[in-house]
């Protein structure tokens, strides 16, 4: 898989791909990211990327051109374009599996007042990662690059995953270390009998149980 993420802050990246599960796949070739700065591909002889938006307001809008150009230089035949907004569809696992689909994918972050409405027509789909406002697209644009890389085949083992959270409309089990007694805290005693269909049982229970008390609407899905 390939991603391309356009952003105006690529520093705030460094970090993201160059640290745990992400620089593996990287080092290991499951993924390709490209961090392409926004401001590289304008026509501006200053490189501005922003203006003032039509009809008064405060903040800066990014303008179409840029956007257009690193677009079209960077667009495959089967390439999806995504563009990270509070006004796309709200971010789940349904779509971290659906993204899987895609060997190319684009990623433009927004930031200041917004963008362009005009840059909504070269954009293949809209994802938000929640009902509140950042200052910018890049930090959930690494949401979605990590929820989906570590779904790659090899990036981890899928017995890692197949239980997660939303895997299977049902939060996560509860899970336990060492020691067994914790200041009076003890491990669960089915967890220590080696009895592994007792132990998957009781997962699953647990697993319901947590969903019913804390995500019941989860259940509906079921």
């Amino acid at each position: 898989m390939k991603i391309d993420i356009l952003t105006l802050f690529p520093n705030m990246f460094e970090g993201f791909i160059n640290e745990s599960i992400i620089k593996r796949a990287i080092n290991n070739n499951y993924v390709e990211i490209n961090v392409h700065n926004i401001r590289d591909y304008t026509d501006d002889p200053h490189n501005k990327v922003d203006d003032y938006q039509f009809g008064g307001g405060e903040g800066m809008v990014l303008m179409p051109q840029p956007i257009f150009t690193a677009v079209r230089s960077l667009k495959q035949e089967h390439s999806l374009v995504v563009l990270m907004t509070p006004q796309g569809q709200k971010y789940n696992q349904e779509y971290a599996h659906q993204l899987l689909n895609y060997n190319h994918i684009i990623i433009i972050c927004g930031h200041y007042e917004g963008f362009d409405e005009r840059i909504r027509s070269l954009v293949d789909m809209e994802i938000s990662i929640g009902d509140f406002v950042l200052t910018g697209g890049e930090l959930p644009s690494m949401v979605i690059c990590d929820s989906v890389i570590r779904l790659l085949d090899g990036v981890i083992k899928k017995e890692s995953y197949q239980n997660d959270s939303f895997e299977n409309n049902l939060l996560d089990y509860p899970v336990y270390t060492k020691p067994v007694d914790f200041e009076g805290m003890q491990v669960p005693e089915v967890l220590l009998s080696g009895h592994h269909e007792n132990i998957r049982k009781w997962r699953l229970e647990e697993q319901i149980k947590r969903t019913k008390e804390r995500r019941p609407d989860l259940l509906e899905k079921r």
